[in-house]
């Protein structure tokens, strides 16, 4: 690598903690510098964004504001996480059901929304994670936050024996939780709900077309062929808007001084006229200056 680094987008297998695939990708890319911008259940497989080297900076600069999920809901049967790997808490027949009642109920739960995240969330409730005090037996309240819900389709139906399970596919805002939404379905429909299967498709630009397994990952450094899905230039053109700049401007920004600005909003990046990535500017009054020097005068 060139000291710059970039993304790699992983698509996670099911019974890895993030913190798993960080592990496991640092061993592979014989680096410490490698995080992760957001987490994905264990139970969750599907895309988990990474940063290598100097790209961990761009992780908390990412607009990951929009994800998408497939997954499976089963109707009928409540657990204590909202999933299958929960204690079930209710089995409630379901065989009276219509494909109507359920598609007026994901309507309700489709658009901006007040939703209680799942009592296991990563939610810090006084210092400490809603998932450890939950798991330490304590009885835990979390508050209803605002969520949007862009899309929450049923792709398929399958009643198996006394249960209804719900193949759909999620759009949503960061923030929302697919097992709340299982959870409140069944709420609403008066059977109970949960998680069974979840994947997550996309994360803001990147999708399942940019990532690779683990095991894939393994094999090309076996390999010696190179693993990152989206070197340093290719992430910043993905992930933000840009403004081209002169040689002169690109030698101001790597030594950390300041542009005019031109109106654009939010952080965007400063590409020069090799198609290079110089850094990410956000404007404010008369000047657009460096949040992130992505190629300083000293690399």
């Amino acid at each position: 690598m060139d000291g710059l680094g970039g993304l790699l987008i992983v698509d996670k297998d099911g019974g890895w903690t993030s913190h798993d695939v960080v592990a496991k990708c640092r061993r592979l890319l014989h680096t410490k510098k490698v995080g992760h911008a957001g987490t994905l259940d264990p139970m969750a497989t599907g895309v988990l964004v990474l940063g290598v080297e100097r790209a961990t900076k761009l992780l908390g600069l990412l607009t990951l504001t929009t994800k998408a999920y497939t997954a499976t809901i089963r109707l009928g049967q409540s657990t204590s996480t909202d999933d299958a790997e929960g204690e079930v808490l209710a089995t409630t027949p379901v065989r009276q059901l219509t494909d109507d009642d359920i598609a007026a109920c994901t309507a309700a739960l489709t658009g901006d929304i007040d939703q209680v995240p799942a009592t296991v969330s990563a939610i810090k409730v006084n210092g400490e994670r809603a998932y450890a005090r939950h798991r330490a037996g304590e009885d835990v309240q979390l508050v209803a936050r605002p969520v949007t819900v862009a899309r929450f389709d049923v792709l398929a139906r399958r009643d198996v024996g006394e249960f209804v399970d719900l193949d759909v596919v999620v759009e949503c805002s960061s923030g929302t939780y697919v097992r709340a939404l299982a959870r409140d379905l069944g709420a609403a429909l008066g059977v109970g709900g949960h998680l069974t299967a979840l994947r997550r498709t996309a994360v803001g630009p990147f999708t399942l077309e940019h990532a690779r397994t683990l095991d894939d990952l393994a094999a090309a450094a076996e390999s010696g062929a190179p693993l990152l899905g989206l070197d340093m230039d290719q992430a910043v053109r993905t992930a933000f808007a840009h403004r081209e700049i002169d040689p002169a401007q690109a030698e101001d920004l790597r030594n950390g001084r300041w542009l005019e600005p031109i109106g654009m909003p939010g952080v965007y990046a400063a590409i020069d006229q090799d198609g290079r990535a110089i850094a990410l500017l956000r404007e404010s009054g008369k000047r657009a200056a460096s949040v992130m020097v992505v190629r300083p005068a000293n690399l």
